[in-house]
C-alpha cells in the first residue's frame, strides 16, 4: 500500500514537472527545454517504431515530384526525361514558330517496387524562339507563381485537405544550356537570376557529346564563373547530413552537369545499353566516362528528392507566403504572440488579431469598391448626359431640315398653282380664238369647252366632284 502511495505521488510529481516544462520557452529548432530531464527506460516501449510508422504511411500516400524542363525547342529535354525515368512519356513534337511561351504540364503515375510517385513534368514549348525574346520568362515566373498560389488559397481554406491536395509546386528546375561552349547566352542568365528565388535550378549542359571533354571542361567553369558573378543561385546539394555530406560535396563540383539522352539501344560487348551511335564511335547514357547521366540522375531522385521537396516548401513557398501576406498587411508576431500590422502612417506597430486585420481588409475592400461603383456611376451619368445632349442636338438639325423641306415643298406648291393657273387661262383665250375663227368662217359654234371648264371649276371650289 505504501509503495502504490509512493507511486501516485511520483507520478503526480512528474505531471507536476511537464505542466511547468511545458511553459517553458522553445526556440524555432526544437531545441531541448531547459526544465525537461532525460530519463533511462527500464524496458522496451515502443516508440522506436516512429520511423517505421513514417515510412509505412509514406508509403501508402505515395510522393509527388514536379520538374520544370527549360530550353531551346529540340534541344532534347523529353529526351532526358525519358532516360532519367527509363520509359517512354508520351511527347508531342514541337515546332519553332511558337508566338509566345506556353508551359505544357502532364502528370504521370510510376511505381518502382512498392513506392508510387506521382511525377508531373512541365516543358517549356516555344522557349527562345521569339524574335523579341524579352519577356520569355515571364509565362514561366507566372506559371510557378500560379501554384504557390493554388497551394496558398487551400491552406487558408476553413476545410481543408492537404493531405489529399495534389501539390503541383515546382521542386526543381533543370534548366537546359546550349552546349555553344563559349558562354551563356543573355536570356538563361536573366531566366536564372529571376527564377532563383522561386524554384530550385539545376543547370545542365544538354547534348554534351557535341563537344570536346576539354572544351566541355573550360565550358563547365565559364558557365560557374558566369553564375557567380551575375549573382545567380543555383541549387545546391546539401552537405548538413553526415550520411550523404560527402557525396554531395564532391558532386557540387560537377556542376552544371553534362548530360547525354537517348533511349536507343545498343550492343557493347556482350550486354545492351543506351547509346547514342555515331560513325566514330559510341556515346554510353550510363557511362560516367562519357558524360554526367549517372550523377544527374543519382542526384536529383536517389539522393535529394526530399531536400528538394523541403526547400521548395520551406524556403521558395514561404518567401511567397510571406510576401503576400505583407501585401494583405500582416507583419509578423508581437509579445503576445500576435499579427503585428503596420498601420498607414507605419510610424510605430500596432497587434491586431486576424479577425480585426480581416475586418480590416474587408472594409477596406468594401470602401474601394463602393469608391468604384460611384465612379462608375458618375461616368454613367456623364455618358448618359453627352449622349442625351447629341440626341437633342441631332432632334434641332432634324427640325431644322424638316422646316426647310416642308418651306421648299410650299413655296414649289405656288408655284404648280400659278403654272396651273396660267395655263387654265392661255386655254381659255385659245378657245375663244378658235371660236372666234369658227364664226369667220360659217360653221356651227360647238359646245364651248369654257362653260364647261367654268363649271367644273365651281364644282371644285363647292367641294362636290
Amino acid at each position: 500500500m505504501a509503495s502504490s502511495d509512493e507511486a501516485r505521488q511520483l507520478r503526480y510529481q512528474t505531471d507536476a514537472e511537464m505542466r511547468a516544462s511545458s511553459n517553458s520557452p522553445v526556440d524555432n529548432q526544437g531545441a531541448k527545454r531547459p526544465n525537461c530531464r532525460a530519463l533511462s527506460l527500464a524496458g522496451h516501449v515502443g516508440f522506436d517504431s516512429s520511423p517505421d510508422q513514417l515510412v509505412n504511411k509514406s508509403i501508402h500516400q505515395g510522393f509527388c515530384f514536379n520538374i520544370l524542363c527549360i530550353g531551346e525547342t529540340g534541344i532534347g529535354k523529353s529526351t532526358l526525361m525519358n532516360s532519367l525515368f527509363n520509359t517512354s512519356f508520351d511527347e508531342h513534337m514541337s515546332t519553332h514558330f511558337q508566338p509566345n511561351v506556353r508551359l505544357k504540364a502532364e502528370t504521370y503515375e510510376l511505381q518502382e517496387s512498392n513506392v508510387r510517385l506521382k511525377l508531373t513534368v512541365v516543358n517549356t514549348v516555344g522557349f527562345g524562339d521569339q524574335i523579341n525574346k524579352d519577356d520569355s520568362y515571364q509565362p514561366i515566373v507566372d506559371y510557378i507563381d500560379a501554384q504557390f498560389e493554388a497551394y496558398l488559397q487551400e491552406e487558408l481554406k476553413i476545410k481543408r485537405s492537404l493531405y489529399n491536395y495534389h501539390d503541383t509546386r515546382i521542386h526543381v528546375c533543370l534548366y537546359f544550356i546550349s552546349p555553344t561552349g563559349h558562354s551563356l547566352k543573355t536570356l538563361d542568365l536573366l531566366t536564372m537570376k529571376i527564377l532563383d528565388s522561386k524554384v530550385n535550378i539545376i543547370p545542365i549542359i544538354a547534348k554534351a557529346d557535341t563537344i570536346s571533354k576539354s572544351e566541355l571542361q573550360r565550358f563547365k567553369t565559364k558557365i560557374m564563373s558566369e553564375l557567380v558573378s551575375n549573382g545567380v543561385q543555383i541549387y545546391q546539394f546539401p552537405t548538413d547530413d553526415e550520411s550523404v555530406a560527402k557525396i554531395n560535396a564532391t558532386m557540387n563540383g560537377y556542376l552544371p552537369f553534362a548530360v547525354v539522352g537517348s533511349m536507343e539501344e545498343v550492343k557493347v560487348g556482350n550486354k545492351t545499353v543506351k547509346a547514342r551511335q555515331y560513325p566514330w564511335g559510341i556515346v554510353q547514357v550510363e557511362n560516367e566516362h562519357h558524360c554526367d547521366f549517372v550523377k544527374l540522375r543519382e542526384m536529383l531522385i536517389c539522393t535529394n528528392m526530399e531536400d528538394l521537396r523541403e526547400q521548395t516548401h520551406m524556403r521558395h513557398y514561404e518567401l511567397y507566403r510571406r510576401c503576400k501576406l505583407e501585401q494583405m498587411g500582416f507583419r509578423d508576431t508581437g509579445p503576445e504572440n500576435k499579427p503585428v500590422r503596420m498601420p498607414d502612417s507605419k510610424k510605430t506597430p500596432r497587434r491586431e488579431s486576424l479577425q480585426e486585420t480581416y475586418e480590416a481588409k474587408r472594409h477596406e475592400f468594401l470602401g474601394e469598391l463602393q469608391q468604384r461603383e460611384e465612379e462608375m456611376r458618375q461616368m454613367f451619368v456623364q455618358r448618359v448626359k453627352e449622349k442625351e445632349a447629341l440626341l437633342k442636338e441631332a432632334e434641332r438639325e432634324l427640325q431644322v431640315k424638316f422646316e426647310h423641306l416642308k418651306r421648299l415643298h410650299q413655296e414649289e406648291r405656288i408655284r404648280v398653282e400659278e403654272k396651273k393657273k396660267i395655263l387654265e387661262d392661255e386655254i381659255m383665250a385659245f378657245n375663244k380664238r378658235k371660236a372666234a375663227s369658227d364664226i369667220l368662217q360659217g360653221r356651227p359654234l360647238p359646245a364651248t369647252p369654257t362653260v364647261a371648264l367654268k363649271k367644273d371649276k365651281d364644282r371644285k371650289n363647292s367641294g362636290f366632284m
